[in-house]
C-alpha cells in the first residue's frame, strides 16, 4: 500500500485527531461566558466542563466493540456525526442541561475517535511506517488544540456581544461536517474485510489504497489470521488479562496514565482563559496568549517525535518532570502573590514544552508497548480509562479548589511532578530498542519475575511495531 491514494486516505482518517484536539480545547475560550450565562458556581462550572470527559471515558470503553463488528470506517462516520451534532447543539443550547448533554456527546466522539482512528490507520499502514502514522494522529490532536485557540482569538477579534461564546463553539461544526463528507470517499480497512471473509471487497480496498499486489497481501492477511488456529477449536482459549499474571504492566499503565493528568495539563488547557483572567489579563489578551501556548505545544510535539526512539521513553519522562515542576511552582507563586504576572506566559510555555517532550509524546507509545500481544488492546484500554477518568476528576475539581486558592492547584501539580520523577527513576523500565514480544515476556511475572530496568540483552527487531 502506498502512493497518493494511500496518503489521501491517511489524511482523511487523521482529521479525527484534529476534531479530537479542537473539541478538547475550544471550551477554554468560553468558560467565563458560561459562568455568566448560566450563573454557574465553581462546582457547577467544573461539572459542566467535565461532562465531556465522562463522555470521553464512555466512548473509549464502548465504541471499540462495534468497531470490530461494523468496521472502524463505519464507526468513524458515526463519530463524525456526533461531532457535528454536538457542535451545533452546544452553540444553540437553550439551557444548561442541553449544553451538558451536547458536551457529553462531544466527549463520546472524542473517546471513540481516540480508539478507532488509530485502529483504522494501523490497519491500512505499511508495517515500516505504522509508528509514524500513529504519531501523525497525535500531531493532529495538537493541531486541533492550536486551531481551537486560534479560532477563539479570531472570533473574539471579529465579533462581540453576549452570544460570542456560541460562535466560538459553532466553528467546530465546519470541520466536523467536512469530516463526515470525506469519510464517504475512503474504503473499509482491507484487513477488517478479510477478517469478515469479504475477500473481493478487501482486494478492491487494497487497490484503492494503491496496492500493486493485492492478492499477495490478502494471502498474508490469511496466513496471519490462521497462524494461531492450528489447534482444535474446542481446545483454543482466549488469553485473559489478569492481575495475577500481568500485575506489573497494569500498574505501570495506570500509574503513567494518572501522572499524565496529575501534571495538570488538561486542567490548564481547559481553563487557560480563566487562568489568564485570574492573573489580571483581559479576555482578548487571554485568547492571544492561548494561541502562543498552542503553537508551542505543536512545535514541541514535532520535536518529541524525532527524539522518542533515540533518547528513550524513561529519559524523556525524567526530563519532563525536571521542567514541569519548577514551571508549575512559578505559576503558583504568581497566583499567590500577584507579582511578576508578565512571567506567567513564559512559565506556562516552559510547562507545555516540558510536557510535550515527555508525557505528551510517551504515554500512548508506552501503553502500546508494555503488554503482551495477546492482551495488548485490553491492557491499553485500562491505561486509557485511567487517563480519562482522572482527567474528568481534575477538570471537575479544579475550579472549586481555584476559587478558594488560585495557587493551590499549581502547588499540587508541581508536587506530583516531583513524585513522578521519583517513580519513573526507580520503577519505570526503559523499552527503547526492545522487541515488543520480549517486553511482554519480561514484564509478565508468570514468565519472568526479574526486573528489566536495565534489560540485557537489548534485543532490537526492525520488524516490530
Amino acid at each position: 500500500m502506498g502512493g497518493s491514494a494511500h496518503l489521501k486516505v491517511v489524511i482523511i482518517a487523521s482529521v479525527a485527531g484534529v476534531l479530537f484536539g479542537f473539541d478538547t480545547a475550544v471550551i477554554a475560550g468560553v468558560t467565563h461566558a458560561l459562568r455568566e450565562t448560566f450563573a454557574l458556581t465553581p462546582a457547577a462550572l467544573g461539572a459542566t466542563v467535565s461532562s465531556a470527559l465522562w463522555g470521553t471515558l464512555l466512548g473509549a470503553l464502548v465504541l471499540g466493540r462495534p468497531g470490530d463488528r461494523y468496521g472502524s470506517r463505519n464507526m468513524l462516520r458515526f463519530i463524525g456525526f456526533l461531532y457535528l451534532v454536538s457542535a451545533l447543539g452546544c452553540a444553540l443550547a437553550w439551557n444548561l442541561s442541553a449544553f451538558v448533554v451536547c458536551r457529553f456527546l462531544a466527549g463520546i466522539a472524542i473517546g471513540g475517535s481516540s480508539v478507532l482512528a488509530p485502529v483504522y490507520l494501523s490497519e491500512i499502514a505499511p508495517a515500516k511506517r505504522r509508528g509514524a502514522l500513529v504519531g501523525l494522529f497525535q500531531v493532529n490532536i495538537v493541531i486541533g488544540i492550536l486551531t481551537a485557540y486560534g479560532s477563539n482569538f479570531c472570533v473574539a477579534l471579529l465579533t462581540s456581544g453576549e452570544a460570542i461564546w456560541r460562535y466560538k463553539l459553532a466553528v467546530a461544526a465546519l470541520p466536523a461536517g467536512l469530516f463526515c463528507i470525506l469519510l464517504f470517499t475512503i474504503p473499509h480497512s482491507p484487513r477488517w474485510l478479510a477478517q469478515k471473509g469479504r475477500f473481493a471487497e478487501a482486494e478492491s480496498s487494497l487497490r484503492r489504497l494503491g496496492s500493486t499486489a493485492p492478492r499477495e497481501q490478502l494471502r498474508e492477511f490469511a496466513d496471519g489470521s490462521c497462524a494461531s488456529s492450528s489447534a482444535p477449536a474446542q481446545k483454543m482459549q482466549r488469553p485473559t488479562l489478569s492481575w495475577a499474571q500481568h500485575r506489573r504492566p497494569i500498574a505501570l499503565a495506570i500509574g503513567l496514565a494518572l501522572f499524565n493528568q496529575l501534571s495538570g495539563i488538561n486542567a490548564i488547557l481547559y481553563y487557560l482563559g480563566d487562568i489568564f483572567a485570574s492573573a489580571g489579563f483581559s479576555d482578548w489578551s487571554a485568547d492571544l496568549q492561548s494561541v502562543a501556548i498552542g503553537a508551542t505545544n505543536l512545535a514541541a510535539t514535532l520535536i518529541a517525535l524525532t527524539l522518542i526512539d533515540r533518547t528513550g521513553r524513561k529519559t524523556l519522562l525524567l526530563f519532563g518532570s525536571v521542567g514541569m515542576a519548577p514551571a508549575l511552582a512559578g505559576v503558583a507563586l504568581i497566583m499567590a502573590t500577584g507579582a511578576a504576572r508578565n512571567l506567567l506566559l513564559a512559565l506556562l510555555i516552559a510547562f507545555i514544552v516540558s510536557f510535550a517532550l515527555s508525557q505528551g509524546a510517551v504515554i500512548w507509545v508506552y501503553l502500546s508497548e508494555i503488554f503482551p500481544t495477546a492482551v495488548r488492546a485490553r491492557g491499553q484500554a485500562i491505561g486509557s480509562a485511567a487517563h480519562w477518568a482522572m482527567n474528568a476528576v481534575i477538570a471537575g475539581v479544579f475550579p472549586i479548589v481555584a476559587a478558594h486558592s488560585k495557587a493551590a492547584p499549581f502547588v499540587f501539580f508541581a508536587l506530583m511532578m516531583v513524585l513522578q520523577f521519583v517513580a519513573v527513576y526507580f520503577l519505570l523500565p526503559e523499552t527503547k530498542g526492545i522487541a515488543l514480544e520480549r517486553i511482554g515476556e519480561l514484564l509478565c511475572p508468570a514468565r519472568n519475575t526479574g526486573s528489566i530496568s536495565t534489560p540485557q540483552p537489548m534485543i532490537k527487531n526492525k520488524e516490530s511495531n
